[in-house]
């Protein structure tokens, strides 16, 4: 079966390479009746290669089961997987065949493989080697002709180094290794993905198909997709039901694009790295990530005269003396908790917390009202300086700022850019 039957008949969209040598060689591999291990990140739609396997393979008249072993408990993985004897636990009214026993000539797909626990994975590796095993409460051993196909996003390195899978198992899945390629990794068949999942819509809701603009598809290759085609699907599908305009550009496309929750540092290109260049330069990268801590540092300040004027620090604590020292800068030495003589009691304390807390409140405010404007003029002339330097391509800008394309934009509207 050549590979675009193969993709045809399973609905597999792309022609990738990373992607049609993984199917390539599950086609290969299948009538061989050996273990196979697929890994990607999740949602990168693993458990199509199984379901190839099996029905290319010698099996393909036999049962095919599916195990998401995730979300199986631990008290009833061993039953579900091996089956139980009548009465072996509090519930068990009956014998019951486990999927192995049902799957007896076929395929069992294990999908989140990594997630059995350690007594389940000695069951399994006995299984796999010699193919016998025992039903929960039976001390029979029973047989079974099964070809098993794992799945898993798991760091197999990390899990073993941690004693949480077992290393003799992990070799005896890993016959056959193949890595589907996360779809950041993908290039044009993240296009092509977004057209099927929204054409399919369409044509299920009876509704114009979505199309995208230029920049807009542009954007969609460069989004790197933590959530893979399972997030790409999610996004098609909630353009087609909201958008009126079936025409959908670049700045419309943002909106359902979530930003990733990681602060993107920029990062000195090469050239530049001597002050070559027009552009960003060390100094003003440093200027950046600089400002970024002082709007830190003012939410920290803010945050401690709050809890000065709320008595939730103790003005008896050398602790908090000097946690407030350092936080306003001020010398070791320096009391800004100190209290009042005895004479002037708790109200005395009160008047002087409410005094020293406006005084600081007032600076705090007028610095940050001189900084914000000099601030923001700076950042205004950095972003204008990154979109000239490179001829208004968004894309390469925003790179040079170490900011995200979307952020970008957001600026871009803001400041009123061109």
């Amino acid at each position: 079966m050549n590979l675009q039957s193969v993709k045809t008949r399973f609905g597999i969209v792309g022609t990738s390479s990373g992607l049609e040598r993984a199917l390539a060689t599950a086609v290969r591999v299948a009538r061989a009746d050996i273990t196979v291990l697929v890994r990607g990140e999740s949602g990168t739609g693993k458990e199509a290669l199984p379901k190839i396997i099996h029905h290319n393979s010698t099996r393909k008249h036999g049962a095919y089961i599916a195990v998401n072993c995730g979300a199986i408990p631990e008290g009833t993985i061993d039953s579900e997987l091996f089956g139980h004897e009548k009465g072996s636990f509090t519930g068990a009214h009956e014998a019951r065949k486990g999927y192995f026993e049902e799957a007896d000539g076929g395929t069992v797909f294990l999908d989140e493989v990594g997630e059995l626990p350690l007594a389940t994975q000695a069951r399994l590796l006995r299984v796999l080697e010699t193919g016998e095993y025992l039903r929960v409460g039976s001390s029979k051993v029973r047989k079974t002709d099964v070809r098993v196909v794992a799945a898993t996003n798991l760091d197999f390195e990390q899990a073993m180094a941690n004693g949480k899978f077992r290393e003799d198992l992990y070799y005896r899945l890993n016959q056959v290794p193949l890595m589907l390629p996360p779809l950041r990794d993908r290039g044009d068949d993240i296009h092509l993905l977004f057209r099927k999942f929204t054409g399919d819509f369409s044509e299920r809701h009876h509704m114009p198909p979505i199309r995208l603009g230029p920049e807009a598809v542009e954007l969609l290759k460069r989004y790197p997709w933590p959530g893979n085609v399972r997030q790409l699907k999610n996004i098609a599908e909630q353009i087609s039901a909201i958008e009126t305009e079936r025409l959908v550009d670049a700045d419309r496309l943002l909106d359902y694009l979530p930003e990733l929750p990681r602060r993107d540092l920029a990062t000195i290109p090469e050239g530049e790295k001597n002050g070559a260049g027009p552009g960003l330069n060390e100094r003003e990268i440093l200027y950046k990530l600089l400002f970024e801590m002082k709007s830190d540092l003012h939410d920290l300040k803010s945050l401690v005269l709050k809890m000065m004027q709320e008595g939730r620090i103790d003005a008896g604590s050398s602790e908090d003396q000097s946690l407030v020292n350092r936080v306003f800068g001020e010398q070791e030495g320096t009391d800004l908790l100190r209290l009042p003589e005895r004479a002037g009691g708790d109200a005395g304390w009160a008047a002087a917390s409410a005094e020293t807390s406006e005084g600081e409140a007032g600076f705090a405010e007028s610095t940050e009202v001189e900084e914000s404007l000099s601030l923001l003029d700076s950042e205004r002339e950095l972003i204008q300086r990154a979109l000239n330097k490179h001829g208004h391509r968004r894309k390469q800008a925003a790179a040079e700022l170490g900011i995200s394309e979307r952020t970008l934009y957001r600026k871009i509207k803001e400041f009123g850019l061109k």
